[in-house]
């Protein structure tokens, strides 16, 4: 697919990955819609993309919220007509056991991370199907193939994410519309600022930076494929715990639930 002049929606567009794959979008020349909750983040994406001479829209909007995705919705289809990629990237975690998180916060999680992408794709879905084109690329995790301590009620939501887009690919197949889960192991963005994370620590050697997880992106905005692992390596991984689940399962639960003991320790 050439990514000039196509209409692309983020959301999580104001930081982290979201705003670097509207830099690598903008790149191309493509008309790019910033979706996030904070305006003031969102102003200055949109000033770091000016430089590249593309038309942009900021769209202030929390996307847990299935009334402000619809008023978003209406703006951008009476502005554009069309969406050619949507990019579900806006989710969160909060870091803790299930029995110390509060109802509120596994919902929490849920309603931005999954329902949130419902709400998105069901705005603008039908007009894909109408036109027969357009991609959807949903931006989930590892986390969607491990349930691990510390993070359940996240892996949760991309397992959701994942189960969802699977079954969304097999009901599109003829349809000329895409779906392609982008599932990238830990990376370097403000994704641990959230004050639960403060006991843990934020990055590995092995994290990615963002730019290498919006360029899996693009990918996928032009791929075929379900599932883009990043970095492709870790598909191994995926592999051998659905493989041998009894030996691989234990070492990932003991290894997290280490990690999250130390935690309740400090």
């Amino acid at each position: 697919m050439d990514f000039k002049n196509k209409v692309v929606l983020i959301t999580g567009a104001s930081s982290g990955i979201g705003k670097q794959t509207a830099i690598e979008f903008a790149k191309l020349g493509s008309i790019i819609i910033l979706v996030a909750r904070r305006k003031n983040k969102l102003e200055e994406v949109e000033k770091e993309l000016k430089k590249f001479n593309v038309t942009t829209l900021i769209c202030e909007c929390d996307i847990s919220k299935k009334e402000q995705v619809e008023i978003m919705s209406k703006e951008v289809i009476q502005k554009f007509n069309f969406v050619d990629i949507l990019v579900n990237n806006a989710g969160f975690a909060i870091y803790g056991s299930v029995s110390d998180l509060s109802i509120t916060d596994i919902e929490s999680q849920m309603e931005t991370n999954y329902f949130g992408m419902i709400y998105c794709i069901k705005n603008f879905l039908p007009l894909m199907i109408k036109k027969q084109s357009g991609h959807i690329v949903n931006v989930a995790s590892v986390a969607a193939s491990f349930g691990l301590p510390g993070i359940a009620s996240y892996c949760a939501s991309k397992f959701a994410m994942l189960g969802f887009s699977e079954g969304l690919k097999h009901e599109l197949s003829g349809s000329g519309v895409g779906i392609t889960v982008v599932s990238p192991i830990m990376v370097k963005t403000d994704f641990f600022e959230h004050p639960s994370f403060e006991k843990m620590p934020k990055y590995s050697s092995a994290s990615l930076n963002a730019i290498t997880v919006a360029k899996a992106i693009l990918k996928a905005a032009n791929s075929s494929r379900l599932e883009i692992i990043v970095p492709s390596v870790v598909r191994g991984a995926v592999w051998m715990k659905h493989t041998f689940p009894y030996f691989i399962s234990p070492i990932l639960g003991k290894s997290f639930q280490k990690q999250l003991d130390s935690t309740k320790d400090n």
